[in-house]
């Protein structure tokens, strides 16, 4: 199977420029090949289990299967993380929250103590443990696979990231004395009802405990940590979520009546209400 060959199938479930960009990201990272390997035609040239397992691939995605799944890796601020299910695959919109917090962090004092609230595949905290100079980066997350792979990807990544299996809904009594000058999560944050609309790839293979909140408590996990960071974060500390843009401006009345201040919301690239930050 050529590079015109896969792309031309993956119409089928995907746009022409995603199905190309699809096609691209398979050639180069399994076979090494780049898009100027192809236009001289050296995909032409793979071995026969190469394209049987290109056959299989391609039929992986047309089942709706994410990219970043079949070839383990996602990319993010600029550096190549492992991925499987049991994380969610990152977001551009996430690399613009990480690009906020470095770009504040940058002005202010050094030897940040900071904690990542959800840290799944660890993108977020390993991103700010190499950012940052001389930060004490934390990072939670119910899930133990989730913890598996955010280590084993800072690991890779030659960085010192303390992970803990910890759940911010049932937080255990040692945790409390904790402190931290910054906290930071992309928690779960849409509801069951906005599934409908949803890329069927999503549904299908991402973890639905990373996505999900119930439609009567939209803001479960904003209030939890709001709630802990009450007393966890040290005086003047920081807090930044990424939301779902359709509470933003409830998550703001939220933050001010728990008495934080200098409460701001952010437009991701889209233009969409994507982040919000605010100072205990």
């Amino acid at each position: 199977m050529t590079y015109n060959e896969m792309w031309r199938k993956l119409t089928q479930v995907y746009d022409e420029g995603e199905a190309k960009a699809v096609a691209r990201m398979v050639y180069e990272v399994r076979y090494g090949l780049t898009l100027s390997d192809i236009y001289i035609g050296k995909d032409t040239q793979l071995s026969l289990d190469c394209q049987a397992e290109l056959e299989e691939i391609t039929k992986r995605l047309l089942d709706s299967e994410p990219v970043q799944y079949i070839l383990g890796q996602a990319d993010f601020y600029g550096r190549t993380f492992h991925v499987e299910p049991g994380v969610l695959i990152p977001r551009p919109e996430t690399e613009h929250l990480c690009s906020l917090i470095t770009k504040h962090v940058a002005i202010g004092s050094p030897n940040r103590t900071i904690l990542d609230i959800g840290t799944g595949s660890g993108c977020i905290a390993i991103t700010l443990a190499l950012d940052i100079p001389n930060s004490q980066v934390t990072a939670w997350d119910i899930s133990e696979v989730a913890l598996k792979i955010a280590r084993e990807n800072a690991k890779r990544a030659n960085v010192h990231v303390s992970f803990e299996q910890v759940d911010i809904l049932h937080l255990p009594s040692d945790i409390l004395h904790h402190t931290f000058d910054l906290i930071v999560s992309n928690p779960p944050y849409i509801c069951n009802k906005e599934r409908a609309k949803m890329e069927q790839n999503v549904l299908a293979h991402e973890p639905h405990t990373a996505l999900f909140v119930p439609d009567d408590d939209p803001l479960l996990f904003y209030r939890a940590i709001a709630q802990y960071g009450q007393t966890a974060l040290n005086p003047d500390g920081e807090l930044y979520f990424e939301i779902n843009p359709l509470y933003a401006d409830a998550l703001k009345e939220l933050l001010s009546t728990m008495s934080y201040h200098d409460i701001e919301i952010k437009d991701d690239q889209f233009g969409k209400k994507r982040f919000i930050q605010a100072i205990r």
